[in-house]
This record gives structure tokens, C-alpha cells and sequence, in this order.
């Protein structure tokens, strides 16, 4: 089972005041070798820096943003160099960016973690213990990176492994099989007491109940609610999911949030980000029945929004699950919006928990520009919490 590693990054959010979240829903168009890989990778990575550039720049609100989430295997690793220059360079402190990567050999993947061993010491001694154990250093990693630019201005990178395969990363021939990660981070931002994690993919249905990542990840947070009353503030799931709505999934959400398992205080009030890739996704090998995109932030059904329908998104409990839940559309787009605060702070409030603020889609210029107003404005523009007295 996948350890659950706490880590303190140095992170000066604002207090009492939301923070904010930007989702790129970029399209992966990717072929199978040893796992998955980009097929253009120019035009990926153009993709990429031209949303790291529209941070960077940071025009209008942007500036206040916080979180940056990329799909899964996005990123070129021929890449991986001028994106944390970019980052190192031109983000403002106090900034994460999640992001997915090529696959790559686990070799590489071990000597990536050597490259950033001040942050990863306790990853490579489970990686070495696997590389012990057996010959897998030709399996493929599917991998991502936490990039944390901390309040001095200093850059940390943590890298993790996907936990577990889909189908179409599971073959009877092992050695073609995709490694199976060993750790996630908790990290825990000081002075401002915010905990996220960042993982790829969620697996509740894979293992059985007592086994599960899900529960894994319940558990720990349990553990730092009893010894220090915090708890996990948000859980960043990097996707490249072509069923987003699947039932599975549903499931994931129904066992995070207490309806299989009993309402649990450490993570009753966190706020999961779906991050998926767009709807021009395609993947070698697999048969695109659903579609992607429809990335989606999930908080507990306390918050009660307000039931919103609109061209870009729309409000609804997932079928049925103990949560409200923001989904967006499937297109390529960038989607800005608010972490919701804790309903704690005062349940008696009709303070909107949770707003977007902008969405935008690719412009005839290869750049950014917002979608049309008539999208999302008016009426629907604020996601909103009814105002139904708790009994």
C-alpha cells in the first residue's frame, strides 16, 4: 500500500479569505510504447507554457491565483527543464502547480528523484526497496510533479508515481505493466495551516475496502484531525479519464465523504478537484466511448448549491452522492474559480461558497481569451448557496 508521507512547505495564504484555482482541460493526444506518450510534443508543450505564460503574467485576477492543475501525462519530459525555469522565473511566491508527466522507465524515474533528493528521500527508499526486490526497472511510470514556489521565493519539487492502473495500463505480460506507486505527500503549508495533496487518479474499487487508496488517504487524515484538530483542506486529483462520469467514480465520492464509511472529521470538509483532459483528447488503444473533460470540484453536501445549469457548467449531487459538486464542460478550456472556505466559519451564512470567476478557451491567435458572457454570465455565473435554514 502507498504510504501517506507528511511534508511543511512554506506557503503564505491569505487567512480567513478563499483561495483560488485554475484547471487547464488541455487535450493529451498520446500513442502507446512503454506506457503513454505525447505524439506532438511541440504542440503540447506550446499548450503548456502558453497557460504558464498567461500565469506568469497574471492580467486580472490571476495574480491571486494559488493552485495550477494540468491533466495527467501532459507534459513532454523533454519539457521538464524549461518548465521549472519558467516557474522559477516568472510564478509570484506562495504558488503550486500540479502537473502529469511522460512516462518513463522507472530507471529514469529513480534518477529523477536522486535529481531532487532533498525533497524525495523517503520516496527513493521505497522505490530502492522495489528495485531490490525484483527486475523492474524497465516497467513504465506514470508520474507527476507538485511544484511548490514557496513564500521566500524558493522552489520545491515532489515527485509521485500513479498508485494504480486503469485497464488500458494493465497487461498479463508484467513487464509491460505500469509501476505501482509507493507514497503520496500530505503537504502542509506554514504559517497558513492549509493541508492539499495531489495525487493521480483515485482508487477506491481496485483493492478491497481495508486496502484501498481511498482509505489510505481517510485514515491519515483522521490521524492529524485527533493529534492536531486540522484535517485535509483539499485533495487535487490529476486525471486523463476518458469516463468522468462513470459510476465508479461515483462510488470513489460516496466512500470519501461518508456514505460507505462513517462521516469521518478529517475529511468532512475537503474540497477534491477533478482536474481531466479536454474532449480532443485521444489515446492509443482505447476506445473513446464517453469522452473526456468534465473536470468537477466536490465538497461536502452541507454547503448546499444552489441547483445552476449554464452552457460551460452546471450544479448536481453526482447521481445521488452525499456532496454538491461544480462539473464543468468537456472542451478545451481554463477554468478559474474559488476554493470554498470551511462551512464551519459560520453555518448561518448566505456568503457564496463557491464562484468562477473566469473561464476561457483557445483564441484564433493561439492564445487566451474568455468564453463569450453568454455562456456563463448573469443568473449563472455565480454558483450559489441556498439560504435553507439547517434544521
Amino acid at each position: 500500500m502507498p504510504m501517506v508521507i507528511d511534508k511543511k512547505v512554506q506557503l503564505s495564504f491569505p487567512l480567513g479569505h478563499h483561495l483560488h484555482c485554475l484547471i487547464a482541460q488541455l487535450p493529451n493526444h498520446l500513442h502507446r510504447e512503454a506506457g503513454f506518450h505525447p505524439v506532438e510534443q511541440e504542440a503540447q508543450w506550446e499548450a503548456i507554457k502558453s497557460v504558464l505564460d498567461l500565469v506568469a503574467a497574471g492580467e486580472g485576477n490571476l495574480k491571486k491565483l494559488h493552485f495550477l492543475l494540468f491533466p495527467e501525462s501532459c507534459l513532454p519530459v523533454n519539457r521538464l527543464d524549461e518548465l521549472l525555469l519558467v516557474i522559477e522565473k516568472g510564478f509570484r511566491p506562495n504558488t503550486v502547480t500540479m502537473i502529469g508527466v511522460e512516462h518513463v522507465r522507472l530507471r529514469e524515474y529513480r534518477r529523477f528523484l536522486e535529481r531532487f533528493k532533498a525533497d524525495n528521500h523517503e520516496a527513493i527508499e521505497l522505490v530502492d526497496r522495489d528495485i531490490d526486490s525484483g527486475d523492474v526497472l524497465e516497467m513504465p511510470v506514470n508520474w507527476c510533479m507538485v511544484l511548490v514556489k514557496e513564500s521566500d521565493g524558493g522552489l520545491r519539487v515532489f515527485l509521485e508515481a500513479k498508485s494504480h492502473p486503469f485497464h488500458g495500463e494493465e497487461f498479463i505480460d508484467k513487464y509491460h505493466d505500469l509501476y505501482r506507486g509507493r507514497h503520496f505527500y500530505l503537504l502542509r503549508s506554514r504559517p497558513s495551516c492549509f493541508n492539499f495533496m495531489a495525487i493521480i487518479c483515485l482508487d477506491y474499487l481496485y483493492r478491497d475496502l481495508y486496502s484501498s487508496n481511498i482509505k489510505q488517504i481517510i485514515d491519515h487524515a483522521n490521524q492529524l484531525f485527533f493529534t492536531t484538530r486540522q484535517g485535509l483542506d483539499t485533495l487535487f486529483v490529476i486525471q486523463c479519464n476518458p469516463k468522468p462520469e462513470h459510476q465508479a467514480y461515483r462510488d470513489v465520492v460516496c466512500g470519501f465523504y461518508g456514505e460507505y464509511l462513517e462521516d469521518l472529521p478529517g475529511v468532512r470538509e475537503t474540497v477534491t478537484v477533478f482536474g481531466n483532459a479536454s474532449d480532443e483528447t485521444t489515446l492509443e488503444g482505447t476506445v473513446q466511448s464517453q469522452g473526456f473533460g468534465h473536470s468537477y470540484v466536490v465538497i461536502n453536501r452541507n454547503h448546499r448549491l444552489e441547483k445552476v445549469q449554464s452552457r460551460e457548467f452546471a450544479t448536481d449531487d453526482f447521481s445521488g452522492a452525499p456532496v454538491c459538486r461544480l462539473r464543468f464542460g468537456s472542451a478545451t478550456r481554463l477554468l478559474y474559480f474559488n476554493l470554498p472556505l470551511h462551512h464551519e466559519i459560520d453555518p448561518r451564512s448566505s456568503r457564496v461558497p463557491l464562484k468562477v470567476h473566469t473561464i476561457m478557451q483557445r483564441s484564433s491567435w493561439g492564445g487566451w481569451e474568455k468564453v463569450p458572457s453568454s455562456g456563463y454570465d448573469g443568473e449563472d455565473e455565480a454558483v450559489t448557496e441556498s439560504n435553507v435554514q439547517k434544521e
